[in-house]
């Protein structure tokens, strides 16, 4: 038994031969599943009835429902999606006047142990396998067409890297939903080995890398991933990539009140930064987690004068803002209001 949304559109053909089965149905199939957007096999009304339950016994299609929504006053929606074995796990839906972006989750909690992410203050519970990804965007899509994905949700991607490039690479294949890949960003906190892999996968995937503070000492507090990568293998492996595949890197800052959001933080933070051939630079605003009430969103000023030392500096910069602040923005925060609820 092979989850439909775990194979690629080139692979249907072959598959179907090897069980016996008509190879020319691979189209319909496809058409059922990512024209018409199919929830069940008894939609896909083209296929005969018996072959239908064929598909049902040998390519179920993922069982995932929605068991909660929090909506924000700007338009992002938070949904927390259920898997067959009760784990949940997130997806953001974040409107703009040009794009409709989701946010997906690869892991169903995170073993990075960043201090400010909610995702990762129990730890993880397992890694999603890639037709659970392709669940979750199918999901996302039901509130609209999604023109981008961010993977900055729950979860490490590349501690999960074959499961999420699968399901990216289907997500992104002519005959799948055919989102292009540079409407495709991967986001991780780290981890090095993953920067080769990618690299040498030949798609124009967006990559963003989780920065947040200029210093070991410092990142190392605030990530426990920078003791096993620290920064100058970090940015070494940042700086190869960027030779290797033409692209630039956004590094990724959330500001925290009193902790990196000095001016000394930030002059630091463009010495780093300028040490990759071809990158910028993301300010976030933190958004508040009850795990960690001593960590604070810095001010307007703060974030300004952050902001005016990169741009000196000659680092392209962009001020973010949070999104859904009414609607648990930080990643990981409906889940864990979830289990808190359930005990």
């Amino acid at each position: 038994m092979t989850k439909a949304w775990s194979i690629l559109p080139d692979e249907w053909k072959p598959i179907l031969a090897a069980r016996g089965l008509r190879p020319f149905r691979a189209d319909q199939i496809l058409q059922a599943l990512y024209r018409d957007y199919i929830t069940n096999w008894d939609e896909a009304t083209t296929l005969p009835k018996d072959f239908r339950e064929t598909l049902k016994a040998e390519f179920p299609l993922t069982d995932v429902s929605c068991v909660d929504v929090a909506a924000s006053a700007d338009g992002t929606r938070k949904l927390l999606l259920k898997y067959a074995d009760g784990n949940c796990v997130e997806t953001v839906l974040i409107p703009a006047r040009d794009r409709f972006t989701q946010c997906i989750s690869t892991q169903v909690g995170c073993g990075m142990g960043c201090a400010f992410c909610a995702s990762g203050s129990r730890g993880v519970v397992r890694s999603l396998t890639a037709d659970e990804i392709v669940a979750e965007y199918l999901m996302g899509r039901k509130f609209g067409e999604i023109t981008n994905i961010v993977v900055m949700g729950m979860g490490e991607p590349f501690a999960n890297y074959d499961e999420t490039m699968r399901a990216l690479k289907l997500i992104n294949a002519g005959k799948g939903p055919n989102l292009g890949a540079r409407h495709i960003t991967l986001s991780t906190c780290g981890v090095v080995p993953g920067f080769a892999r990618l690299a040498a996968e030949g798609i124009q995937f967006e990559l963003s890398v989780s920065l947040h503070a200029p210093n070991d000492e410092l990142r190392s507090q605030l990530m426990p991933v920078n003791k096993r990568w620290p920064i100058d293998e970090l940015l070494a492996a940042c700086a190869d990539y960027t030779r290797q595949t033409k692209r630039i890197i956004t590094f990724e800052y959330t500001v925290i009140a009193g902790v990196n959001d000095s001016r000394a933080c930030a002059e630091e933070l463009a010495r780093q930064v300028r040490r990759v051939p071809m990158a910028k630079v993301n300010l976030i605003p933190l958004s508040p987690v009850a795990h960690r009430p001593d960590f604070r969103t810095p001010s307007e000023a703060t974030l300004l004068m952050f902001l005016d030392v990169l741009m000196k500096a000659g680092v392209q910069t962009m001020l973010r803002r949070s999104r859904g602040k009414d609607a648990n923005a930080a990643c990981g925060q409906l889940r864990l209001r979830n289990l808190e609820a359930r005990g």
